[in-house]
C-alpha cells in the first residue's frame, strides 16, 4: 500500500468516526473526490448528509464553503459578483468571489432554489471555471460540489432537470441508521457535549445544525494525496471484458428490448447518456484502487452501479404506477446483463 492509499484510508476512517452508520456515503464521497466528480446526496432529514460533507472537509483540511439554497437566492450569491470601487479617484470593478471558490462546496438543499441558481453551478461542475461578465475565473484544482436534497418535500422545491442530474457522477441515497448505529449516535452526541473552550463541532451526529463544544481532535491529511491518487487511477487496468460489461449495462437502459425476458422495456422510458459509461469506468477504477487492486473486476462495477446509474434514466409511467424504484431497475440490469 503506497502513501496515497494510506492517506485515503485514513481520510475514510477519520470521516466515519463522525458519521455513524453511513459508511457507504463516506465511500461514495471519497470516490467522487478521486474521480474529480461531484456527488448528490438524497435522504430524509437528520440522516447526516450535511455532517458527512463537513466531516470530510475537516478531515481533508481544505477550504470549505456552504451555500444554503433558498427560493430568494441569486446566481451571484453562488458565483460572486463584480463590485464597484473607487481606487485613487478612478472607478474600477473588482471581482468579489462567491462561496463556489472553495475546494469542497456544499450545496445544501439544492432543490429549494430556482433553476437559474441551480444552473450557476453547471459551468463550475463541468469546466472548473466561473465566468462573470467578460472574465473567466479558475476554480481550485481540488474542487468538488456536494449537493443535498430531501426526497419527500415537494412544495416550494424546484426538481433538478435530468440534464443537470447527469452532471453528478454519483447520486447516493442516505437512509436512516439501524438499531445499533442509532445507539452509537446517541453515545457520540453525548461525548461531544463535553465542554471545551478551544473548539466547536456540529453536535448532531445525524446532520443537525446546532453547535456544542468538544475535545475531539481531528487528524487531517494533506489534500495533495487526493491529487496523487487521481494520477494513479489511469494505471488501474480495465480489460476488454470489463469494457463490454460497462457498455452492456448502459446500452440495456437504451435498448431494453435486447432483454425480452426482463422487465426493463416496461420500466425504462429514457436511457442513460454516454456520461454513464464514463462514470462507471471512473468509479469502478476508483473502487478497485481503494481495495488495493491494480485492475477492475466485475464486482467493482456492481459496487458502484446503483449510485452511478440510478439517476441517469427516466422511469416509465408503468414503473411509477407500480411503485418501482430506481434500485429495482438497477438490480434488474445486473441480473440480466451478462459479463462477456
Amino acid at each position: 500500500m503506497n502513501h496515497a492509499q494510506q492517506a485515503i484510508n485514513q481520510l475514510i476512517q477519520q470521516t466515519e468516526k463522525s458519521v455513524i452508520g453511513q459508511s457507504h456515503v463516506v465511500q461514495a464521497l471519497v470516490i467522487g473526490l478521486l474521480t474529480n466528480g461531484h456527488v448528490l446526496l438524497e435522504g430524509l432529514p437528520g440522516t447526516a448528509k450535511t455532517r458527512s460533507v463537513k466531516s470530510l472537509a475537516n478531515a481533508l483540511n481544505t477550504d470549505f464553503g456552504r451555500i444554503q439554497f433558498t427560493p430568494d437566492l441569486l446566481p451571484s450569491d453562488v458565483t460572486g459578483t463584480e463590485v464597484y470601487q473607487d481606487l485613487d479617484g478612478k472607478p474600477q470593478l473588482h471581482f468579489q468571489p462567491g462561496p463556489i471558490f472553495n475546494s469542497i462546496v456544499l450545496a445544501d438543499e439544492i432543490n429549494r432554489a430556482p433553476a437559474k441558481v441551480q444552473a450557476a453551478l453547471l459551468e463550475a461542475m463541468a469546466e472548473n471555471t466561473i465566468t462573470v461578465g467578460d472574465k473567466t475565473h479558475q476554480l481550485p484544482e481540488l474542487f468538488m460540489v456536494l449537493a443535498t436534497q430531501n426526497p419527500i418535500e415537494q412544495e416550494g422545491t424546484y426538481p433538478l432537470p435530468e440534464a443537470q442530474m447527469d452532471r453528478f457522477i454519483m447520486k447516493v441515497t442516505v437512509d436512516y441508521p439501524d438499531d445499533d448505529a442509532e445507539a452509537e449516535i446517541i453515545r457520540l452526541v453525548r461525548s461531544e457535549e463535553v465542554v471545551s473552550p478551544d473548539s466547536t463541532l456540529n453536535s448532531t451526529a445525524n446532520g443537525g445544525d446546532r453547535h456544542t463544544q468538544t475535545h475531539t481532535q481531528v487528524r487531517t491529511i494533506d489534500p495533495a494525496n487526493i491529487l496523487a491518487a487521481r494520477q494513479a487511477l489511469p494505471e488501474v487496468e480495465v480489460s476488454d471484458l470489463i469494457e463490454r460489461y460497462i457498455v452492456g449495462l448502459v446500452m440495456a437502459t437504451r435498448k431494453p428490448e435486447r432483454y425480452p425476458d426482463s422487465r426493463l422495456a416496461r420500466w425504462i422510458d429514457v436511457g442513460a447518456s454516454p456520461r454513464a459509461s464514463i462514470a462507471l469506468d471512473k468509479c469502478a477504477r476508483a473502487n478497485a484502487w481503494l481495495q488495493g487492486k491494480t485492475y477492475v473486476e466485475p464486482d467493482d462495477i456492481r459496487a458502484v452501479a446503483a449510485n452511478v446509474l440510478g439517476h441517469r434514466f427516466t422511469l416509465s409511467y408503468d414503473a411509477l404506477a407500480d411503485g418501482i424504484t430506481r434500485q429495482d431497475v438497477v438490480n434488474e440490469l445486473l441480473d440480466h446483463v451478462v459479463i462477456g
